[in-house]
């Protein structure tokens, strides 16, 4: 850095680090030029953008050696980095390079990379080779980096480890500290440059010298001159004859500004809004009647001192405040979402891009019967806040009005509750090829608005639907997995089960007593036991395998539940397993009493089941008006001799069977 407006930078550019320059604290920056010729004299073919100056700009963090990068407030214009001449900034074939006039040009002044130490208050410039090997020698320039002189500091090489400056500017001593080998101690080399200089300095032995930038004298808004020592002049810089400068203002131009917040530089120089700018914004707390400085796109850049000129072309402009309706309203969550929970606060934001604000009214309607209006939109810059007290989807909408006009906005907004549990409800045994209805529960049984995804089988991809019941058609035998998920805002939950598809199968629905009703909890895990319970009792009484016989518990009061009774496999010869051919004859139940917590309740059929080989579908009520008196005659028959039998088995297993007791 130079001053206070010259800066250096790297910067990537394309995956490759480049070195700039700027003369106006940022607002303008371009490559280095690089040198005209090398050290040794030959012509440098570099040509911008393809190829510039780029300096390693890191700083010493050891204060007792150089940097890559050294300056001094009392050299003006005078900057000693090392760098490489390149496409790009690299570590390989590292050089020294100095400039004398700020940045414009450049000189290369050693090829491996030296320590460069500022002199007599910046009048003189030492260095010494950066090099892991003993060295004992120096070089001095006293022209600014242009010529070096060699000199001998010490008659045995010395590993240099460090540096030291005496105290005070004015100074002409320095102090090389290191060893002469690795096992060696530490020594100290002390140097005196006094016996160099001639003279104290005088005027005639300065010259002055002029800030620029490519030729341009007028930086932030400023002609700047310096005194400097002339090259080659030995002389001493008394403490008080620092570098003294005499500045000038200039006229404003284009360049002494920068662009003004909300706008952005385009390729042609200007600057222009950007995309997320509305610069009418900044009359909407002007009164009617009022004033205000509305800007150009453009402000003068900070410390910049240019005078007259186009200062007005591109200052603030005052203006009177515009009578206008209202435009650009927006309403939306202080989130940015559109899911909302029940009986918390939600913070809606309304912001109004034109129209006066003073005299605009706002009107904000929540869709749940509820309206709240303000006078001043300035007065809800912090939101407006609501809570629902109901699941759904409530229309939000925001007016904002005055005289000139008004406009309305709108948005849904899905209001839910947090989703605990869903509860999938199918038959467990279905007819092939026969439409069966899946239905589910939610608890709690609102939450507004749900997705469902449906999963058969191992199919990866879910059926989506707004309904938690659906309809669905098994076409092969054996069991089928049934998952479904319901998504509510952010929460997830699924329930899931198997079902037994068969060609046929024998259904009936069993009671219990009413004692029962109250030991149920209305939980999965309970009906699944009191199933398997009533399932193990009757594969005891009836005979029936247990592969044959399903019992479930329905959900619900009173406490029922379903046994179904389904086909063997067939034997390999293809008859029919004894077992199932015992169903051929009536199936009764007897009431059967059990104990739960030392409450009895007791099992009852509510009607007896008869089946025949010969059906090719469960025993439903499948009659229509087409039956023959005849049929409807049988059929009563067969009910009334089922009764009897059922009268009569009942009263024998009474008087001869022990109740059978059963112990959870």
């Amino acid at each position: 850095m130079l001053d206070l407006w010259v800066f250096l930078s790297n910067k990537v550019v394309e995956n490759q680090v480049k070195t700039y320059i700027t003369y106006n604290k940022g607002r303008d920056w371009r490559l280095l030029q690089a040198p005209t010729t090398d050290l040794q004299g030959n012509k440098v073919y570099c040509e911008q953008p393809y190829c510039s100056l780029h300096l390693h700009l890191h700083v010493a963090e050891n204060p007792y050696t150089s940097g890559n990068i050294v300056s001094k407030d009392s050299a003006p214009g005078i900057i000693i980095a090392s760098g490489v001449v390149g496409p790009e900034l690299t570590s390989t074939n590292v050089s020294i390079f100095i400039t004398s006039d700020a940045g414009n040009t450049w000189k290369e002044v050693f090829q491996e990379e030296y320590s460069v130490f500022f002199l007599n208050q910046g009048g003189s410039l030492v260095a010494i080779r950066h090099t892991p090997l003993p060295i004992r020698h120096i070089w001095l320039s006293f022209d600014e980096g242009r010529n070096w002189d060699k000199y001998s500091f010490t008659s045995s090489p010395l590993y240099v480890d460090g540096v030291l400056g005496e105290p005070g500017e004015d100074t002409l001593i320095m102090t090389i500290f290191g060893h002469f080998s690795h096992r060696s101690e530490w020594q100290l080399v002390k140097i005196d440059f006094r016996s160099i200089f001639q003279h104290r300095c005088t005027s005639e032995d300065y010259l002055t010298w002029q800030l620029h930038n490519e030729g341009e004298v007028c930086i932030m808004g400023m002609k700047r001159i310096f005194q400097k020592l002339r090259a080659n002049v030995r002389c001493v810089k008394a403490r008080d004859q620092y570098i003294s400068q005499m500045s000038d203002s200039c006229p404003c131009t284009e360049a002494d500004f920068e662009c003004d917040y909300g706008f952005e530089r385009q390729i042609d120089g200007s600057c222009s809004p950007a995309f997320w700018f509305v610069p009418s914004a900044a009359s909407r707390d002007c009164i009617a009647g009022d004033s205000f400085l509305n800007t150009t796109g453009y402000r003068r850049a900070l410390s910049n001192n240019c005078t007259e000129g186009t200062l007005l072309r591109y200052s603030p402009r005052r203006q009177k405040c515009p009578s206008q309706a209202p435009r650009g309203l927006q309403l939306f969550t202080s989130e940015g979402t559109l899911v909302a929970t029940l009986e918390r606060n939600v913070t809606f934001l309304v912001f109004l891009e034109e129209g006066l604000s003073s005299t605009t009214s706002i009107t904000v309607d929540f869709g749940d019967g509820t309206t709240i209006s303000y006078v001043n939109i300035s007065s809800i810059d912090d939101g407006v806040k609501h809570i629902y007290s109901k699941v759904g989807i409530y229309q939000v909408s925001a007016t904002a009005s005055n005289a000139l006009g008004f406009e309305r906005v709108t948005l849904y907004l899905h209001v839910s509750c947090q989703l605990e549990q869903i509860q999938l409800s199918a038959p467990p045994v279905v007819i092939k090829n026969k439409a069966v209805n899946l239905t589910t529960v939610l608890h709690p049984s609102n939450v507004g608005t749900v997705t469902y995804y449906w999963w058969f089988d191992n199919k990866t991809e879910p059926v989506v639907t707004l309904d938690g019941a659906m309809s669905v058609t098994f076409s092969k035998e054996g069991t089928h997995s049934i998952t479904v998920q319901a998504s509510v805002g952010n929460t997830v939950h699924q329930d899931q089960m198997t079902v037994a598809v068969y060609d046929y199968f024998q259904s009936h629905v069993l009671a219990f007593s009413s004692n029962l009703d109250e030991l149920n909890p209305g939980v999965a895990e309970w009906r699944e036991d009191i199933g398997r319970v009533v399932k193990s009792s009757m594969v005891q009484v009836t005979g029936i395998s247990e592969d044959q016989l399903l019992v479930t518990v329905l959900p619900g009061l009173p406490t029922t539940a379903e046994v179904f009774i389904v086909p063997v496999k067939k034997s390999r010869n293809g008859a029919t397993d004894e077992k199932w051919a015992h169903l051929d004859q009536d199936l009764l139940c007897n009431s059967h009493s059990y104990n739960i917590k030392k409450k009895a309740f007791v099992l009852m059929c509510t009607a007896f089941l008869s089946y025949s080989f010969s059906f090719k579908a469960p025993l439903v009520d499948s009659s229509d008006s087409g039956h023959s008196s005849t049929a409807v005659i049988m059929l009563v028959s067969v009910v009334l001799m089922g009764l009897a039998i059922f009268v009569i088995y009942k009263f024998k297993r009474y008087r001869q069977a022990p109740h059978h007791s059963i112990y959870l």
